[in-house]
């Protein structure tokens, strides 16, 4: 469930400046926005995935898989934390702070009740708007995967196998392994 901010944050150096509260806190446009932590499928989904991506990217040194939170600046008032995401990163200077992290590659958020809608549209504008080449949008009750693209006007909608390219790195992804782990 999505919570109201409880003191206005408009910006990301106020939102970084929020004491720990164990919630994820994001700046979208300029609006702070809180949400709980996520379900156990969530994260069982999230593991599977991570897995996949890594061993797809494990002979290209250049690309990074990272799963959140991470604090991931697209704009300068749009701080947010992919549930999973790919960057190219120079392996022989890898940045050291997420405020110097590039622009993903690819972006994963595995929806929950409370962050669907904003996963569908305002996420997903700022993502595509800000460069991400893909952002997969994982339904763990439908048991899919909605891809879009830049310039997409309507998601793919994967349910068996997704087959990928992020830069130069690809792999085919059955979505009944991903899916198994939460039955």
């Amino acid at each position: 469930m999505s919570m109201p901010a409880p003191q206005t944050v408009t910006t990301i150096e106020e939102l970084l400046a929020l004491p720990e509260d164990g919630l994820r806190h994001e700046l979208l446009d300029g609006e702070h926005v809180m949400t709980p932590a996520p379900s156990v499928d969530h994260q069982r989904v999230l593991v599977s995935l991570f897995r996949h991506l890594t061993d797809a990217a494990a002979d290209r040194p250049d690309l990074e898989v990272f799963a959140g939170p991470a604090d991931i600046r697209l704009a300068p008032r749009t701080l947010v934390q992919p549930d999973l995401f790919i960057v190219v990163s120079d392996p022989k200077h890898r940045f050291r702070d997420w405020a110097d992290a590039p622009i993903p590659l690819l972006a994963i958020e595995i929806l929950s009740p409370s962050t669907a809608a904003r996963d569908r549209g305002q996420k997903r504008r700022l993502y595509l708007g800000a460069g991400v080449e893909e952002y997969w949008i994982v339904d763990l009750d439908a048991h899919l995967v909605e891809r879009w693209r830049r310039g997409d006007l309507r998601p793919e909608i994967v349910e068996d196998r997704l087959d990928w390219r992020i830069g130069e790195a690809s792999g085919s992804l059955q979505l009944e392994s991903v899916f198994r782990v939460i039955g």
